[in-house]
């Protein structure tokens, strides 16, 4: 999956990130905090705050570890809440598996240049088919115009 960008849905003025297949034709809108929205938009943006953020100091900590963060798995969403895992390689190379929020895990893996992974089955519960055409303004507008007429409520079920 690669990050689109955040975007605040109207009218409740609740930030979502969007998430887009490398490889597809579906989007993953996750709404988010406005913390971490911030978080993922300033790295998105390369923009490095003069202290660091939550996200920059987990990332310091697994660097000083020695550990590589080699991907965040989005897996589930449960009730309307997703779901997501860090995987982390430790400096003897072992494979650990940390449950986090996805908006977190996002931002992480921005600032670590880890993949992000999303699962078939979520894809298919929570995933929005947007077909690959020419790329027209059209085809964008009309998402856009969906984003403003969902809710979290919508994902519910």
């Amino acid at each position: 999956m690669e990050v689109v960008g955040v975007r605040v849905e109207m009218p409740s003025n609740q930030p979502i990130v969007l998430l887009k297949e490398i490889n597809g034709s579906r989007f993953l809108p996750i709404w988010v905090g406005t913390g971490e929205a911030t978080a993922i938009a300033f790295a998105q943006q390369g923009l490095e705050p003069p202290r660091p953020l939550t996200h920059d100091l987990l990332a310091n900590v697994v660097d000083l570890l020695e550990a590589t963060v080699t991907a965040v798995h989005l897996t589930d969403l449960i009730d309307g809440v997703f779901q997501a895992n860090l995987l982390i390689r430790d400096s003897s190379s072992q494979a650990l598996t940390l449950d986090a929020r996805p908006s977190d895990a996002i931002a992480l893996a921005i600032r670590t240049h880890s993949n992000i992974l999303a699962s078939a089955d979520l894809l298919n519960k929570a995933g929005i088919e947007m077909p690959a055409g020419d790329g027209t303004n059209q085809e964008v507008e009309k998402f856009r115009e969906f984003l403003d007429q969902i809710n979290p409520e919508d994902f519910i079920g």
